[in-house]
């Protein structure tokens, strides 16, 4: 039978150790898998922690992804509404036209083709860092470029305005910024998303922009819809990548012997990935969703309306799912995580960011293999203020006779 009063707890959040999740975490799984949560707006829901629940709860379509009807997990104010094009807010049927729309973009074998053109950016970034000299920030010289010149590269937007784009981004995924900062910093990179999509409907150019412009009528999206998705892909296309590579960076750094491993086999590359992935979990406030009907799950009752939360940082750390979960492994074995989601919202763009990931490591390591932090680790501040968790400035040094 259902647990009728289950404790009430708050949100996990503080962290002991920067590369682990909540400290609490820990003893939820073993405690109290499915456990009562207040969110930040003082509603109550729900919180899973165990890979196996949270990868279910995913597949389930009686939780909805519409996130204007959910919980605020961090904010107190009233949540606005999401615009035109939001897919990540959206259930079946209206989001698989959406994916349908863009899945054609990001196939395995059109991300292959991009190998070449990565590989120069990163080498374009290396040079600035090599120049620069030891003591340069690896995030703004290297971990904040290169997705931002990828995106831009992919949906036609001019390199010139990534600056503007990177710090309206980071204003607006600010989880403890003012509401009317947050919605200044959204206004300005939604104006300057419709100017880019009313140029490209005049002039088209070989981009995805140009393309769901000038897409089948049938299958068109509105204008409207267009600058909602192409904000979204703008967004996510580099946040959470170039939080990926500063942080996979420093823990890389971190655990000399792993980096040792990777560095004497580098055939090693895409396991790290994934396993990087895997400890990491970046985007550490998701995944959100709310019940459209009564639901029974895992011997406790869900009603309408109540807000789910299945916790990836936690269920990527389940030991019932991982041996020595806590540790990074850069052989580990099937380490098939959560970290791109699961089901139908799995991250659409998954295959471009492990592209990144893997070119940018493989290259920063080969380039300055005896790269180092220049600040001692306490020094090191992390983005716990943040949708994408990450460093958000990291100096290194590297014996330049090596270079």
């Amino acid at each position: 039978m259902p647990d009728p009063t289950p404790k009430v707890r708050s949100l996990p959040l503080h962290r002991s150790c920067p590369f682990d999740p909540p400290d609490e975490y820990k003893q939820l799984r073993a405690e109290e898998p499915v456990s009562r949560v207040r969110f930040a707006d003082g509603q109550e829901g729900w919180l899973l922690t165990k890979f196996e629940d949270v990868k279910s709860f995913l597949l389930d379509s009686r939780f909805s992804s519409n996130r204007n009807i959910a919980a605020r997990t961090r904010h107190t104010y009233e949540k606005p509404k999401l615009p035109a094009g939001a897919m990540v807010s959206m259930d079946p049927p209206e989001h698989t036209r959406y994916r349908r729309m863009l899945a054609g973009q990001f196939t395995t074998r059109r991300v292959r083709a991009l190998e070449p053109r990565i590989a120069g950016y990163v080498s374009q970034q290396l040079d600035e860092m090599e120049k620069a000299g030891p003591g340069v920030d690896l995030v703004e010289t290297f971990a904040l470029p290169v997705p931002s010149l990828v995106i831009c590269d992919l949906l036609g937007v001019p390199a010139r305005d990534r600056h503007d784009f990177q710090a309206w981004a980071q204003t607006v995924l600010n989880v403890d910024l003012p509401i009317e900062q947050v919605q200044r910093a959204k206004e300005r990179l939604f104006s300057f998303i419709t100017e880019l999509v009313r140029e490209k409907a005049r002039h088209p150019r070989n981009d995805i922009i140009s393309g769901l412009l000038h897409s089948p009528a049938e299958d068109r999206l509105t204008e409207e819809e267009i600058i909602g998705v192409s904000v979204l892909l703008l967004i996510a296309g580099h946040e959470s990548t170039s939080n990926m590579l500063g942080i996979g960076a420093y823990a890389l750094m971190r655990h000399p012997k792993e980096l040792a491993k990777l560095q004497a086999e580098p055939s090693l590359i895409d396991n790290a990935v994934e396993e990087l992935l895997r400890y990491l979990s970046i985007v550490h406030l998701e995944f959100i969703r709310t019940a459209t009907e009564e639901v029974e799950f895992a011997g406790h009752l869900i009603r309408p309306g109540e807000t789910v939360k299945g916790s990836m940082v936690s269920a990527n750390r389940d030991p019932d799912r991982y041996p020595d979960p806590d540790v990074l492994d850069l052989t580990r074995e099937d380490v098939h995580h959560l970290t791109f989601g699961h089901g139908i919202h799995q991250c659409i763009a998954q295959q471009l960011a492990r592209m990144e990931m893997r070119v940018a490591f493989s290259l920063l390591f080969t380039r300055f293999p005896t790269l180092r932090p220049a600040i001692a680790p306490q020094d090191v501040r992390f983005k716990d203020d943040s949708v994408a968790y990450g460093v958000k400035e990291l100096p290194v040094t590297w014996d330049t006779a090596a270079v």
